[in-house]
């Protein structure tokens, strides 16, 4: 029942009861209206006064019962009306406590970053298609209109990683950046990509110079509302007069990489403008971070600081230009794996661990790889298609020239009669595949750091 209806329902209880008892002493004692009221509030009440006249034995038996009804029904509206008040202070957090519960039972979901014009079809078109979302907006006012409509929601920063973590990110299999700025679609992006190496994430962007920006900071595609918009309309003009019969809408595909780059104590960077930085890198300079705080899209003209970071795309990896102290060419590593979402997971992390990753799908592409591209070391899955891993390893050690790189055993078998073949077979380390992928990067960057050593 209601807030509005419980408090309704209370009042009518009492002006009954009071009407009952007014009503009563008026036939049994001959009251007047006003008098069989005072009565009646009185005796309800019990505040003990005294009668307006002397009853009759009708009477007092009258009294007796209506002070019994009277003061049950009181407790009852009185209970009805802060029940409903206490459940509606409280409501609020309850509701938003079994939202999260729900958001946190998904998997897998979508979520969408932004609630305006195109975020509301897109949920529309959600709902109409029985798929599981959530929504993250910033507005308390779209919120209320999300709540309205039934759609499970997240109120908060779509850039802000623990607003994420909440909407279910490391479950969620896709994700729509749809916010009203393009540097925050493109920081949403970054937040996303960061939390989540294998998610499908599309964007949304205003301007055409920056959907390039959004692909490299990890969009696995870009789309304009008004560009699609007007490709649809002219496609829709061409079919209609029978000039063209197919309809395309392009979207934007990755090209680069984004990179960190920290200002080290001594660097040549130091002192030197963003713009004069990325002109001698040949790379763009599209995020600064300064004492922890993060800028997307600095001032051009802004100075480096000591332990400041930026983020860098690569515009021509043919002809870039790089600090040799501060950005050295990436080692080169060789991934093998016949699983996709593992080749992209693990692709992302060790692209942002600094290494340029190349990879393979089966035992015989992964060994042609090692020969060919000769990496600092190789990551290679035990069960592969074509040959196996173990025996990648052992042809990568019957080789000249390849004594140098480090192979890692990657393995679902914890037994040690298989990390025993894998190290006769010349692996230098064996990963038992687990929950936290980064042990497989902490393990190579460890095997890399003792063979300088």
């Amino acid at each position: 029942m209601s807030f509005k209806r419980r408090i309704m329902l209370a009042l009518i209880l009492c002006l009954n009861i009071i009407l009952i008892g007014t009503l009563g002493y008026m036939l049994i004692e001959d009251y007047s209206l006003f008098e069989g009221l005072y009565m009646s509030v009185i005796t309800i009440t019990t505040v003990g006064f005294g009668e307006v006249k002397p009853l009759s034995e009708t009477g007092r038996g009258f009294t007796a019962f209506y002070i019994l009804i009277g003061f049950g029904c009181l407790a009852f509206a009185g209970h009805a009306i802060v029940e409903s008040i206490f459940e509606k202070v409280s409501s609020g957090k309850s509701e938003i406590r079994k939202m999260k519960k729900q958001i946190s039972s998904l998997k897998p979901h979508y979520i969408i970053c932004g609630y305006g014009r195109v975020g509301q079809a897109a949920a529309e078109h959600f709902k109409k298609t029985d798929t599981e979302f959530v929504i993250i907006e910033a507005n308390p006012g779209q919120c209320q209109v999300i709540q309205e409509n039934g759609y499970l929601f997240i109120e908060g920063d779509a850039t802000r990683g623990n607003v994420n973590l909440e909407a279910g990110i490391k479950c969620a299999c896709g994700l729509l950046a749809l916010l009203n700025s393009d540097p925050d679609n493109l920081f949403a992006v970054l937040t996303a990509r960061e939390l989540n190496p294998t998610l499908h994430i599309i964007a949304r962007a205003e301007e055409s110079s920056s959907e390039q920006k959004v692909i490299r900071a990890g969009a696995d595609s870009v789309i304009s509302p008004f560009a699609t918009a007007g490709m649809q309309i002219a496609g829709d003009i061409l079919a209609a007069t029978g000039t063209s019969d197919q309809i395309s809408v392009c979207s934007i595909q990755p090209t680069a990489v984004p990179q960190w780059i920290t200002v080290m104590e001594g660097s040549s960077m130091m002192g030197e403008s963003i713009n004069a930085v990325a002109g001698q890198m040949g790379r763009e300079v599209i995020g600064l971070r300064r004492n922890g705080n993060d800028l997307i899209l600095p001032d051009p003209e802004t100075q480096l600081e000591t332990a400041d970071m930026i983020l860098v795309f690569d515009i021509n990896r043919n002809g870039e230009k790089q600090f040799s102290k501060q950005a050295p060419q990436p080692k080169k590593l060789v991934i093998v794996d016949d699983n996709p979402v593992i080749l992209r997971l693990y692709s992302r992390l060790f692209q942002k661990a600094g290494f340029d990753p190349v990879t393979a799908v089966n035992g015989r592409e992964g060994l042609d790889a090692i020969i060919k591209e000769k990496p600092a070391a190789a990551v290679i899955d035990f069960m592969l298609p074509v040959i196996s891993g173990i025996e990648v390893c052992r042809q990568v050690r019957a080789q000249e020239g390849l004594q140098g790189i480090k192979l890692i055993l990657f393995t679902g078998d914890n037994r040690p009669e298989t990390r025993s073949r894998a190290v006769d077979a010349g692996a230098d380390a064996v990963v038992v595949k687990g929950p936290e992928a980064s042990e497989v990067i902490e393990t190579v960057i460890r095997i890399l750091k003792e063979e300088v050593s």
